[in-house]
């Protein structure tokens, strides 16, 4: 009974495990720029005494999925989708610089220009601050013009230009705030060939009907397992009675 309760108890662990990748991958299904969580079981070896070919099926994430997400037309002057490969610099609230994908910026009170969580967005000399303007446009290669307050439409200043980075995305980690870091801790180099598409947004890359199978599919594993652990209670049970009628 020992034997087949650990079984069928772990194999439920780690389906609860995969669970929580799928349901954090829908919870983000509409979130802008989101890159859907991979995971997949694999089977590792079990520590300690025993033989060498005990293993374990253990659910691990195995990284993201970096394919891009439909660019969605927005109209708005601050909205910018990453075109391809490629994310936009910002500084995280621990002072470091990370990245992200998630192009719908804002001009905060002190005219700081940040993404949707309030993190600066940097430039080429650091955080990027827009002054008080009538218009703001933001070039396909990350500048940003505006026109200053009071002046005629002609007269258009560059304020600044995102730092648009491209680095290896296997090399990458994402944090507890949803922000891509290097792994070593580095800083990119800004990619002069990385664009992007004003008055648009990417959509998160997420399909929610893939998702919705394999919840289904867990679902119904963890429900066999959960069968499994009854199976050997009973059968444990019925043990007892025999050994006790004899």
């Amino acid at each position: 009974m020992d034997r087949s309760v650990y079984i069928a108890m772990t194999g439920a662990t780690q389906t609860m495990r995969a669970q929580d990748a799928v349901s954090h991958n829908l919870a983000n299904a509409s979130t802008v720029g989101f890159k859907g969580e991979l995971s997949a079981f694999q089977s590792l070896p079990v520590l300690g005494q025993g033989a060498n070919t005990r293993i374990n099926a253990v659910a691990q994430g195995v990284g993201e999925d970096n394919s891009q997400g439909s660019i969605q037309s927005t109209g708005r002057p601050l909205d910018v989708a990453v075109n391809g490969p490629g994310w936009i610099a910002v500084q995280a609230a621990d002072g470091s610089e990370a990245y992200t994908r998630a192009g719908n910026l804002q001009i905060g009170a002190d005219g700081s220009l940040t993404d949707s969580r309030g993190n600066p967005v940097m430039g080429s000399a650091g955080p990027i601050t827009i002054p008080d303007s009538s218009s703001i446009s933001v070039g396909s290669d990350g500048t940003i013009s505006t026109v200053p307050m009071g002046q005629s439409p002609d007269t258009i200043a560059a304020v600044g230009q995102l730092k648009l980075v491209n680095p290896d995305p296997s090399q990458m980690t994402e944090g507890a705030d949803g922000l891509m870091r290097n792994n070593d801790g580095s800083q990119a180099d800004a990619d002069s060939t990385v664009t992007v598409t004003s008055g648009a947004l990417e959509a998160s890359n997420v399909n929610t009907s893939s998702e919705l199978v394999k919840m289904i599919s867990l679902s119904r594993q963890y429900e066999m397992q959960v069968r499994s652990i009854k199976t050997a209670e009973d059968d444990a049970d019925d043990s007892t009675k025999l050994l006790q009628t004899n």
